[in-house]
């Protein structure tokens, strides 16, 4: 008996193997300084059929992977904010289905000049249409740039998508190749259940959300299992009536957007999404065979130039004539530069109608596997590229951007201390500064924080401090300090190169003041201070130091106390 066989012998042992073999190539992805996304796909290759051939529970880890699902987008869902939805509506529906159309077109185009029959092409176009949600939520959420702008408005134009891999489903249902409850589905049926999907949620977030979440968050365990069972349970019914799970999911998640618990709910869930969303992966890489990829492999790499740059450059081009920034429009161009899962899912529905042959499934795998990996590196190295082609990124940008305006809220008046990032320590800082009289002006990305400081009465700029433009336009000449408290989050970013970036457009940007940036270990400090930083916050000492001190004023005998302490550490000396 080999290795395959006896791992296939039970469930337990083949997910065990998969979980060994996950944290093997996840290690060696780390030591390569390469993106998690990049491992998981490697695991999902290695266990398929043209690997090692391990998986063979395949209805276990296809339910995982489905719930991995629903909880990625439940936890996307529980940070959306209706208001901004509303305020970026319009851009997500105009770049959603204009990418979509550029892409179909553009891709048909191709087919057809590659020697590729009608049918094939158009299956093909129709195909290179779908961005994967999980993907780009994935990394986004990773780079903590999910609430940003363009972020957000990726996110918008991934719904978009998402409606229209509906509506091609099913199309091809209605022509006799839909399989189970939405086979006899119609387009009306489904408006209709999204509709009344829609208007539920509506009432729980008015009567039943905060009521419940008070009393369930009496025992945490109890509130996260429900918050696992609402994303299951929305998610299956957004796949019965024909939305699919990611709109269910995401739903289930604006359902509780509202309430405060939610930050507590995705602070608990956000392991259990990296779990589960492995066996997304691996039940992905089950379904490629490997022989297929070979018989179209010119083809395979035109529609994968293609996707990789032309996707990325329409929305590009459509947000800037919707009078978005060229930065905005790039970063989020760069995220629908991928096919998606369902894109395979759409091939192999038409070689069941036998529409197409089982070649283009290879074809369109390759294109799949390729892009993903590519686009996972575009993503990551977001910033990197935009500062490499920014140069030449004039043309996508109206004068004056009228939809993004630098400082939008920022009253003109003189303020000595700019706040790069509105989290916590920045609004706190703040505050205390606005209590002393003294002017603030705060700077951020992320939408939600830059409407919550002027409910607070505090002047913002919204942009991204890595931006060399956004900074020159900050009343820099005039400030006394610059304050940093943004966080480093380890993304397979060179974490110095971000503050490099702070330091040197501050000081060319015309700043001749005092700069102090928040750090958050004794490594980042020394770092810091070879980069000229004026001032280190180290919050978590501070904080340490001064509870220390309020401790001791209620000691007795805190003279001797601190000679023992001074023996003390006399002697570990």
């Amino acid at each position: 008996m080999n290795l395959t066989e006896l791992i296939a012998q039970s469930a337990f042992t083949e997910i065990t193997a998969l979980l060994v073999l996950a944290a093997i190539v996840g290690f060696i992805g780390l030591l390569l300084r390469q993106p998690l996304i990049v491992s998981f796909i490697a695991v999902g290759l290695l266990s398929g059929p043209s690997g090692l051939d391990i998986v063979h529970s395949k209805e276990q880890i296809e339910l995982l992977s489905e719930l991995g699902i629903a909880v990625l987008l439940f936890l996307v869902g529980i940070k959306l904010d209706v208001k901004l939805i509303r305020s970026i509506g319009g851009v997500s529906v105009m770049t959603g289905l204009g990418q979509v159309a550029f892409t179909s077109i553009i891709g048909y185009l191709i087919g057809l000049a590659i020697g590729l029959d009608t049918i094939s092409s158009l299956y093909i176009a129709v195909a290179l249409t779908f961005s994967s949600t999980i993907i780009i939520v994935k990394l986004l959420s990773d780079k903590r740039e999910i609430d940003s702008l363009h972020g957000q408005i990726a996110l918008g134009f991934l719904i978009v998508q998402d409606l229209v891999v509906v509506v091609a489903m099913i199309v091809l249902a209605a022509i006799g190749i839909g399989a189970g409850e939405n086979h006899n589905a119609s387009i009306w049926q489904v408006a209709l259940s999204g509709l009344a999907l829609l208007i539920f949620v509506i009432f729980f977030i008015r009567y039943i959300a905060n009521p419940l979440t008070e009393k369930l968050a009496k025992a945490s365990e109890l509130l996260v299992i429900y918050a696992i069972a609402q994303a299951a349970l929305f998610a299956a019914i957004g796949e019965i009536v024909g939305l699919g799970m990611e709109v269910g999911g995401l739903l289930a998640g604006v359902a509780l957007a509202s309430t405060p618990f939610r930050e507590s709910i995705a602070a608990r869930l956000g392991p259990l999404r990296d779990f589960l969303l492995l066996f997304f992966f691996i039940a992905l890489g089950a379904t490629i065979d490997l022989s297929l990829l070979g018989s179209h492999l010119t083809g395979a790499i035109l529609f994968s130039v293609f996707v990789l740059i032309g996707n990325p450059l329409i929305v590009l081009i459509i947000m800037g004539l919707m009078g978005y920034r060229k930065r905005t429009g790039f970063l989020a161009g760069l995220t629908v530069a991928q096919i998606s899962e369902f894109s395979l899912i759409f091939i192999a529905m038409g070689i069941s109608l036998g529409h197409v042959q089982q070649d283009i499934l290879g074809l369109v795998t390759l294109v799949g596997i390729v892009t993903i990996a590519a686009s996972t590196y575009m993503i990551t190295y977001s910033h990197q590229l935009y500062a490499l082609f920014e140069p030449i990124l004039g043309w996508f940008e109206r004068q004056g951007a009228p939809r993004e305006k630098p400082t939008e809220h920022h009253s003109g008046n003189t303020c000595p201390v700019i706040v790069f990032g509105l989290g916590r320590l920045g609004t706190a800082i703040a505050s205390r500064l606005q209590a002393q009289n003294i002017n603030v002006l705060g700077v951020d990305f992320n939408p939600a924080a830059i409407k919550r400081w002027n409910y607070l009465g505090l002047d913002t700029a919204y942009g991204d401090v890595t931006d060399a433009e956004f900074i020159a336009d900050l009343p820099l000449r005039h400030a006394k300090w610059v304050v940093s408290t943004v966080p480093h989050h380890h993304t397979g970013i060179n974490s110095e190169d971000t503050r490099r970036t702070i330091v040197q457009l501050t000081r060319t940007g015309g700043f001749k003041g005092q700069l102090a940036t928040a750090s958050q270990s004794r490594q980042e400090s020394e770092e810091l201070q070879l980069l000229g930083v004026d001032l280190i916050l180290e919050p978590f000492q501070d904080a340490a130091d001064r509870a220390v001190e309020l401790l001791l004023e209620g000691l007795p005998e805190q003279p001797q106390r601190e000679q023992n302490q001074g023996e003390k550490h006399g002697v570990i000396s």
